[in-house]
């Protein structure tokens, strides 16, 4: 197996990275150009899901959402970690076991600081 690289090997990929990125731009532009070009007041207001515009769409939004929202994608992305290790249980040993027990120790002291925070507290 030959273990050196030349530039010459990555030749196919670059070539079909620039018909990618040609077909790309080539397709934006054309559609852009012969598209039809019809404006209107009711075709430029914003549409959502048939309710009227109501206010500023930059109105300030509670911290609350976004530390809900974080803390879910945290937590989440983290029991993700617990299928393969269900997985591989009987593999893992007494190791993998200790190894679950301290994450999921450390899992659980996050959940407690949250809930002594306050932060899914809504008020």
């Amino acid at each position: 197996m030959n273990a050196t690289y030349l530039p010459a090997d990555y030749l196919p990929v670059l070539i079909q990275l620039g018909l990618a990125l040609g077909f790309i731009v080539t397709t934006m532009l054309v559609t852009h150009n012969i598209g039809p070009k019809r404006n209107s007041q009711k075709k430029d207001d914003p549409f959502e899901c048939g309710i009227p515009v109501q206010g500023d769409a930059r109105t300030p939004i509670s911290i609350k959402y976004f530390l809900i929202a974080i803390l879910f994608v945290l937590f989440d992305v983290e029991v993700i970690f617990l299928y393969p290790w269900a997985v591989n249980f009987k593999g893992l040993g007494i190791t993998g076991f200790i190894e679950m027990v301290l994450f999921m120790g450390l899992l659980l002291a996050g959940f407690y600081y949250v809930i002594r925070k306050g932060v899914l507290n809504w008020e």
